[in-house]
């Protein structure tokens, strides 16, 4: 057995040196015994040896380079050994990492996504605390507790952002202190050499109250970005319950809003005085921005109607909802499901283009919360006029302005959903996104769509005919 050792575990260089050592005195992966410094000692090892004679030159792809940097700062003591039989394997299979079903190859990705996700997490969920050094300069201190070994690849990062300031990043493994001008590294600390809280905390958290949208509060998602294993060492985070039970109170108050402003305004009598209506809105944002809005369309009275998100770029042009890419795979869609859209009442939540400007582009931006909100009353003018018993939500935005509220659309598509009004909503993907899929992903939401549309078109053969 040959012995291979790395004086500090991060240490990529050393690790490619050590590693090309053993590949030019064809160590094969199970004589090598690779470890890090302070790990127990193999008895039976013996150290590497020095190259001699000629050998072949070392091979290693640069896909293998880049997951090998990050997948070293991982916390796994097999991470070496790991990366030592994989380059041992390229040696004979130069296009090994193609292969994604090879054991070796999936757990190396997935050591090199665990380490990105940590660096990720190092740089959102850092939080300094004002402290002052003995010249009387502050400096601002932050506690860290990383997974895996990422403090001096992370380094560069924080001296970037915070060049002109000193901090210093406390971790159990080791410290970095950043005077302004150079880096330098320190002991192992604990969470009490950090300070306590300070004045710059009450501003970060009003700032923190203010930004939480109530309306895109989706818990799973927010554990699974910002894991509770970091919840005690940010501040924002004893806000978290408090403002989790107050969203939906916080939600029905945004909404309210968007009505009031509706409060005096007597019910459009036809959909010809919605079209007007809308055409002069200047309630929000988008109603503001020089697009002009697009109508609904189709039969006044329909046992169908369709709602989209917002008229898109070619939308708007034609003054027509539904006429774009996303229109025509929804034409196809429909088709194949067996509904005529010609007999659906076809309209949008929001009623202007929301957009921005990239050159002579214009790329569509989705309407916020409270934007939806707003034109929720156009949309329910629609319905009052058009009857649908039926109505098909074409994503969350089409949703909400339907519902009130922010669906999970994984969760709700593709069945049937009471409203006040005695219709029912059907609500599935948007189009557009099918359009955004590419490969398997695409097929496989491509079906899900299908199905969707299947099921509504077997619920609307069950209604009773109208009369």
């Amino acid at each position: 057995m040959i012995a291979a050792e790395l004086a500090e575990p991060d240490d990529f260089d050393a690790w490619r040196n050590e590693a090309r050592r053993l590949i030019m005195q064809r160590v094969t992966p199970e004589e090598a015994v690779w470890r890090d410094e302070g790990e127990p000692t193999d008895l039976f090892a013996v150290p590497s040896p020095a190259p001699t004679g000629t050998v072949a030159k070392v091979r290693a792809s640069r896909a293998f380079m880049d997951l090998a940097q990050s997948a070293i700062l991982h916390s796994d003591p097999a991470r070496l050994g790991l990366l030592y039989r994989i380059l041992w394997r390229l040696q004979e299979q130069p296009r090994l990492l193609d292969d994604a079903a090879d054991r070796d190859v999936a757990a190396l990705e997935r050591l090199a996504k665990q380490v990105r996700r940590d660096i990720h997490k190092m740089r959102a969920f850092v939080r300094f605390r004002a402290a002052t050094d003995d010249d009387g300069i502050d400096r601002y201190i932050a506690w860290f507790e990383p997974e895996h070994r990422i403090e001096r690849a992370n380094a560069a990062f924080f001296v970037n952002r915070f060049a002109s300031q000193r901090w210093s990043i406390l971790t159990p493994r080791m410290a970095l202190h950043w005077d302004g001008a150079a880096l330098f590294e320190g002991p192992a600390a604990a969470r009490r050499d950090a300070p306590a809280e300070d004045a710059v905390e009450d501003l970060w958290l009003d700032y923190y109250r203010s930004i939480f949208n109530p309306a895109r509060l989706k818990v799973g998602m927010m554990v699974k970005e910002m894991p509770r294993r970091y919840w005690k060492n940010l501040p924002e985070a004893r806000q978290i319950p408090e403002l989790i039970a107050g969203a939906h109170k916080r939600e029905t108050a945004m909404i309210a809003t968007g009505a009031d402003l509706f409060a005096h305004e007597p019910a459009p009598a036809s959909l010809g005085a919605v079209a007007e209506g809308i055409s002069h809105c200047r309630r929000c944002p988008i109603g503001c921005n020089g697009t002009r809005a697009v109508m609904g369309e189709g039969p006044h009275a329909a046992d169908l109607m369709i709602v989209g998100e917002q008229p898109g770029d070619s939308e708007e042009q034609q003054n027509q909802p539904f006429v774009g890419p996303a229109g025509q795979l929804l034409d196809r869609a429909l088709a194949q499901a067996g509904i005529d859209r010609h007999h659906a009442f076809v309209t949008n939540a929001v009623k202007h283009f929301k957009f921005e400007r990239r050159g002579k582009r214009r790329l569509h931006q989705t309407p916020t919360a409270g934007e939806i909100d707003m034109c929720r009353w156009w949309l329910d003018s629609e319905r009052a006029l058009v009857k649908p018993k039926v109505v098909l939500a074409l994503g969350a935005s089409s949703a909400r302005g339907l519902l009130g509220r922010t669906p999970a659309i994984a969760r709700e598509r593709g069945q049937a959903i009471p409203v006040p009004d005695g219709s029912i909503v059907w609500l599935t993907a948007h189009p557009s996104y099918l359009l955004r899929l590419e490969g398997e992903a695409r097929e496989r939401e491509h079906a899900r769509f299908a199905q969707d549309l299947a099921g509504l078109a077997d619920m609307l053969q069950r209604l009773p005919a109208s009369v």
